[in-house]
């Protein structure tokens, strides 16, 4: 009889730890996914500067692999079965400086370590990068910037930017692909914004 009650409690055992593997993403078959290289921009030319670009901070919830779904203003779950290339924030810095280097409008533009003299720095805090449920199924990115003068120290400029875009789908490549758009309107404007400032 003992028998049986134990290989019931670990039958048990063993279906809650797959459903809760299911919710959040548990697993080793994931698909995986980056961002798309931005449009390029148009903005005045600063073929006199160079800009450095670090890695973006974030809360510990968004700095990872992990596609993050927003189900309400406290609560958040990762998207199963799916995953970034890479962490959240070295994505974004890659995607960025892509963008810059992609206007041509620049005497240079790198990331820590690279050895330019640098004459700025885009200093960025990911504040939300996720797919939010409450109020229909819609992608959500705020990306905070200082522009910050390398030479003395001091901010040039900063500004709070953020979209959103619906999910189009129920699939992982749905719910990633709004998080693509938006990320492309924001990551423009970055662009567009500083090309002015400077």
């Amino acid at each position: 009889m003992q028998d049986i009650r134990r290989l019931a409690t670990v039958a048990a055992l063993a279906l809650t730890a797959t459903a809760l593997s299911g919710c959040i993403g548990g697993g080793a078959n994931k698909d995986t996914f980056g961002l798309s290289a931005v449009p390029v921009i148009e903005g005045p030319s600063a073929k006199n500067r160079q800009i450095l670009i670090p890695e973006p901070t974030a809360v510990k919830a968004l700095d990872s692999e992990q596609v993050v779904i927003r189900l309400s203003g406290v609560e958040i779950q990762y998207l199963s079965k799916a995953r970034w290339g890479d962490r959240l924030p070295k994505l974004v810095q890659a995607k960025l400086i892509e963008a810059f280097e992609n206007t041509g409008r620049l005497g240079g533009v790198g990331a820590p370590g690279q050895g330019l003299a640098i004459d700025f720095q885009i200093v960025t805090d990911i504040r939300a990068f996720q797919v939010e449920t409450n109020g229909g199924q819609h992608a959500n990115i705020e990306i905070s910037v200082k522009l910050l003068n390398d030479r003395n120290g001091t901010v040039r400029a900063q500004k709070v930017f953020s979209a959103t875009s619906p999910v189009q789908g129920g699939d992982n490549r749905d719910y990633v692909a709004a998080l693509d758009r938006a990320f492309a309107k924001v990551s423009s404007e970055i662009v567009e914004w500083t090309l002015k400032a400077i």
